[in-house]
């Protein structure tokens, strides 16, 4: 497949070539964009999955130790990418156990927004629910976009923590964590980064919790993920879920003991070092490339699909400053049409998302040329249709 690299500076090659690499690990077809929903296996990962598949089939003497470090090594690209320690971050099958494991453990006031995607909201609840020590205040926001001024407007000192999503799943909006964390002081920032994570060069290290999988922009598959936490987080949080890995003495316990007082507290059960291994072949990918490379070939490449929904006269809903966007455009044309538009989309090959009277495009640095030809060819059909 022919895939689109953005235009390099003269005096960039290693930095085009790294991307290039980096777009070579794409394999899925023409017409992919629903990264937003899942991404297609990494290469890497697919090889990564197949080579520790065999190393557990056949178990030869000597072998599983190398199974053992899987963690350690996806803990280690975390930190790269994110700014934490090694030791901050805990592995986690998917992104809602991570907020689930910070909620429940939360006490006093958190803010966020019940337009979060709903594992932030629900987490919150149950955790009221279920401990009654915290309640959930709900942001007040302009189409769910959580911002530095929206959060000041509604800050007091009942509140203890602010959750919030790095993306927004619905519109692609990114969200500033560093004017949020200058609002909220010393407050809990609480990040679900799944939608921004890999291609969106954000400060992590700005939030005391941050919870991520790895099924969607890393490309890893499912089970996936991480939770990393500050020292601050670990200093108020309490470890409600923590199980028998999740203590800082050996094995075999003297007695039952305590949770760690680190972020290995937040481990329930051994993780799987199977996904542990994939996840880490997909970190070290963006690692080599840079996730700031990553997130400028998004951001040429968002601004062609906005072109063609302008040329086309398909409304954009999402943010057109691409400091505000990620991989996400959502188009939204008047619902009498949304169904010719999505027919049109999947006549041509296209992969997407339709929800809520809109359609999300999920544009990754591995999107091809012939991905957009055949978006173009469906945004042609659709204008024509619409037309009669």
């Amino acid at each position: 497949m022919s895939r689109s690299t953005p235009a390099s500076e003269p005096d960039e090659p290693e930095t085009a070539s790294r991307l290039e690499a980096f777009q070579a690990g794409f394999g899925e077809v023409d017409g992919y964009l629903n990264y937003g929903s899942v991404g297609p296996l990494a290469a890497s990962v697919v090889l990564e999955g197949s080579r520790w598949n065999d190393v557990l089939a056949s178990a030869t003497p000597g072998t599983l130790g190398a199974v053992d470090v899987q963690d350690e090594r996806m803990r280690t690209a975390v930190g790269t990418l994110t700014g934490f320690r090694a030791d901050q971050v805990v592995a986690q099958p998917n992104t809602s156990q991570g907020l689930m494991h910070a909620m429940f453990g939360l006490s006093g006031t958190v803010l966020l927004s019940r337009l979060e995607y709903p594992t932030l909201p629900l987490a919150a609840e149950r955790a009221a629910e279920h401990r009654h020590l915290l309640t959930p205040r709900w942001l007040e926001t302009r189409r769910g976009h959580v911002t530095a001024e929206s959060v000041r407007e509604q800050l007091d000192d009942a509140v203890t923590a602010v959750a919030v999503s790095l993306v927004d799943y619905r519109t692609g909006y990114v969200c500033d964590l560093e004017a949020v964390r200058e609002v909220i002081g010393d407050r809990l920032l609480i990040v679900d980064a799944i939608q921004g994570f890999g291609v969106v060069d954000a400060p992590y290290a700005v939030a005391d919790v941050v919870a991520s999988g790895g099924q969607k922009w890393m490309r890893a598959g499912w089970g996936t993920g991480f939770l990393a936490l500050s020292d601050r987080a670990v200093e108020r949080l309490e470890p409600v879920f923590s199980g028998v890995t999740g203590t800082d003495e050996p094995w075999p316990f003297s007695a039952t003991p305590a949770p760690s007082r680190s972020a290995r507290a937040y481990s329930i059960t051994r993780p799987d070092p199977l996904a542990a291994a994939r996840f880490a072949a997909s970190l070290e990918d963006t690692v080599a490339v840079g996730t700031a490379t990553v997130h400028a070939a998004i951001a040429e490449l968002t601004a062609e699909v906005i072109e063609l929904a302008d040329e086309f006269g398909v409304a954009v809903v999402s943010s057109r400053d691409e400091h505000e966007r990620a991989g996400i455009v959502v188009l939204e044309p008047e619902e009498s049409v949304l169904d010719t538009l999505w027919t049109s989309l999947e006549n041509h090959g296209v992969t997407a998302t339709i929800r809520a009277g809109a359609v999300r495009l999920s544009v990754h640095a591995g999107t091809s040329r012939q991905t957009l030809d055949q978006l173009r060819g469906a945004l042609l059909s659709f204008a024509t249709a619409a037309s009669y």
